[in-house]
């Protein structure tokens, strides 16, 4: 169910950014010339031929500096280590074989991990060739020439990343079951719902927020049915990233709600919903997860019969791209609404495999293009021939069209508005993929 998890690590600008970024297609991490300018861990979704990965990159690692950011990233690098399925140990062939990469070699050596040796700036094989072979003595594996910036060498190293992946991910006697992904800032009770789910204190409940460091799976029965929960190292708002561990524990939410079918999103009903709230929810969105805000806190607030208004209002304006995701108030502490959440997951696990006959969707879409006609351009109008449900999880629907460049974005949250009037769909995100007929399927 989980995509493998790939961690490229190195000690600081020996160009883990410039490979991360040729890998993911885009530039999503920061490159400077500059030792410990990645400070954040940054995640992507690669795939090379038939494989799918989380790539993540790192800061660089310096084993023996008590500089405190650079302190941090070696611990931020070390729980890409524990995470990863597979990891791309960067070095660097013109500073040549240095004292930090035989110490970032050990750290590796100890994790019993697969590790895959890239030499970076590998540029002209026969110049570097012979400074490549050095970095044998490392004891690692044999290392790979590759020049990040030019993009030389990444798919042998790639094909030797993908021989490490398990063969069978996830399609063990755990698959049936639920997943539940609890996810939110630090402290505001994600642990405290897991302790009341199964009644005893098994995850560390303490006020100090970040307690809970790893991300721990619980199984919980309720009325006869199993569920995995997933608790998570919460995220701490930027201003205090530099406080701690807190810098580290987005990949953590990243893989937590990687393995999930359905993500709760914890909020805080005395600090009412945030900026950061959204960022955690943005992931689960763009995950096509199904997502449940749950208000935690509840007993605490003073209501009146306007409060539950004001904050379902100022919790949909944050989460203004998310309208399908389903609200709960509840307490933790208390057990308040505890069986409404229960209720919740079981309905949106529910839509987010609920499969609609193409005859039936194809109802709903003549009758949509009836009430409101397609857009068009320059006296070329939009023709939508049919469509059709391609998979679940989230529920995903083809269109095919005459011509992409006129299906404008609102049209198709139009249409996506017409099918959720018709058939619910509370609690997942839809996803809409448009096609030209003639297109391959």
């Amino acid at each position: 169910m989980s995509k493998p998890i790939v961690a490229i690590v190195g000690r600081p600008n020996v160009g883990k950014s410039t490979l991360f970024n040729a890998l993911a297609g885009e530039n999503i991490s920061i490159v400077k010339d500059t030792p410990g300018v990645t400070r954040d861990r940054i995640y992507a979704e690669v795939t090379w031929l038939d494989q799918t990965f989380t790539m993540i990159d790192t800061g660089g690692i310096e084993p023996e500096s008590q500089d405190i950011i650079l302190s941090q990233m070696r611990e931020q690098a070390q729980i890409a280590i524990d995470t990863a399925d597979v990891i791309i140990f960067i070095t660097d062939v013109r500073q040549g074989l240095v004292d930090a990469d035989s110490k970032v070699a050990d750290m590796l050596r100890r994790s019993g991990k697969p590790v895959v040796l890239a030499v970076n700036k590998a540029d002209s094989v026969k110049k570097y060739m012979m400074d490549v072979y050095e970095f044998y003595n490392l004891g690692i594996g044999e290392p790979m020439a590759i020049s990040a910036a030019n993009r030389m060498g990444l798919g042998d190293m790639l094909d030797a990343v993908v021989k490490y992946f398990p063969e069978n991910t996830g399609a063990d006697e755990e698959e049936d079951i639920p997943h539940i992904a609890v996810v939110g800032k630090p402290n505001v009770g994600k642990s405290s719902l897991i302790n009341k789910l199964l009644g005893e204190d098994r995850v560390i409940v303490s006020d100090v927020a970040g307690t809970t460091r790893d991300a721990v799976d619980t199984r919980v029965k309720w009325q006869g049915r199993e569920y995995i929960f997933i608790d998570t190292a919460g995220l701490r708002r930027k201003g205090k990233v530099k406080e701690d561990i807190e810098r580290y524990s987005v990949i953590r939410t990243v893989t937590a709600v990687e393995r999930a079918h359905v993500v709760i999103i914890m909020i805080d009903a005395e600090e009412g919903v945030t900026e950061q709230d959204a960022k955690i929810a943005g992931i689960a969105h763009d995950k096509g997860k199904g997502v449940i805000i749950a208000v935690n806190k509840w007993d605490a607030i003073e209501k009146n019969d306007k409060t539950i208004y004001k904050y379902t209002n100022r919790i949909r304006e944050v989460l203004s791209y998310m309208p399908y995701a389903e609200l709960v108030f509840i307490s933790a502490k208390t057990g308040l609404r505890i069986s409404r959440l229960f209720e919740t997951i079981d309905m949106v696990i529910e839509n987010q495999t609920l499969r609609i006959q193409t005859g039936v969707l194809n109802e709903i879409l003549t009758e949509a293009i009836a009430l409101q006609q397609p857009p068009s351009d320059r006296g070329k109008r939009l023709k939508i021939f049919y469509m059709t449900q391609v998979s679940v999880r989230p529920p995903t629907f083809v269109i095919f069209v005459n011509s992409k460049e006129l299906m404008h974005f609102s049209y198709t949250r139009y249409l996506e508005n017409k099918i959720r009037d018709a058939f619910g769909f509370r609690g997942t995100s839809l996803r809409f993929i448009i096609r030209e007929r003639g297109e391959k399927e």
